[in-house]
């Protein structure tokens, strides 16, 4: 009998008390409130801070000289809107996004898209930017981005493909090469850039504007190329490109445009090319 009783007390000795598991629960309920408003309260403070950040106020400044001014732009510009573009400049000349601090505001004149990548990829807006420049009397150029990994054919028929027929007032197509791959050498590099581009011209009766940066088309682009096709040079923070024949020049890819959120690169040409093409 007395072991009987020693067990019963052994056992109501070991039961919790409800109090004290209720008071538990409250506090760990009290640690995520407060943990969740932290969360709360801080992305408040940094939401602001991010999207002042994409949707900047001022961007690099436009070269000296009289230019017609275009864009190109590709998948990541998203929210265009193509009845409002405008580059306006401050009395610094830089780009920026307030019409009332514009001491200068110029038109863009033109806008080059990107259709094409390698020998299947195609940009999943250009329908749709293609088609609203056009709608909104835009001039407008598709550009293929060209990868040397991939055959040349194949990347031309890609972009004959996507873009289709050119309006009379369409721009030439473009060949954008930027990179070559391991193991590719340069002469190969330009006989698959040559067959694109031969390809592409036979097919539109346009020779092709050939894009890239400064150093490519000086340690990379063989001559025929630089002499037979117009030259749409990549230099930036200089006042003029180190490249001898350029037809356009991107200046920046760091500019703020009226009508376009976020960074987007900025091109200039004279109005006499634009008017010859």
């Amino acid at each position: 009998m007395a072991k009987k009783v020693q067990n019963t007390v052994q056992r109501k000795k070991s039961r919790p008390r409800k109090g004290k598991g209720r008071k538990k629960k409250e506090i760990k309920i009290t640690i995520w409130t407060i943990i969740i408003i932290c969360i709360v309260l801080g992305l408040c403070i940094i939401l602001p801070y991010i999207s002042e950040r994409h949707i900047p106020d001022k961007g690099a400044s436009v070269p000296e000289g009289s230019y017609i001014y275009g864009i190109d732009i590709s998948h990541y510009q998203t929210d265009v809107v193509w009845d409002s573009l405008m580059v306006l400049t401050d009395a610094s000349g830089r780009t920026i996004k307030s019409m009332l601090n514009a001491r200068d505001i110029k038109p863009v004149s033109f806008v080059f898209i990107k259709a094409t990548e390698g020998s299947t990829m195609k940009d999943k807006h250009f329908r749709k930017h293609w088609k609203n420049a056009g709608a909104n009397a835009i001039r407008r150029g598709a550009y293929h981005f060209f990868r040397s990994s991939k055959d040349a054919e194949m990347q031309a028929k890609n972009f004959i493909k996507t873009v289709g027929e050119l309006e009379p007032t369409d721009l030439p197509p473009v060949l954008d090469i930027e990179t070559i791959h391991q193991g590719c050498s340069h002469k190969a590099l330009n006989d698959k850039a040559l067959l694109w581009l031969e390809t592409v011209e036979e097919h539109y009766g346009r020779k092709p504007i050939v894009y890239s940066s400064a150093s490519f088309i000086e340690d990379i682009l063989c001559s025929e190329i630089k002499h037979n096709y117009p030259i749409w040079v990549a230099h930036y923070r200089t006042d003029r490109p180190r490249c001898a024949e350029w037809k356009l020049w991107q200046f920046t890819d760091q500019a703020v445009v009226y009508g376009v959120g976020g960074y987007v690169d900025l091109n200039v040409c004279s109005s006499d090319f634009l008017k010859g093409i």
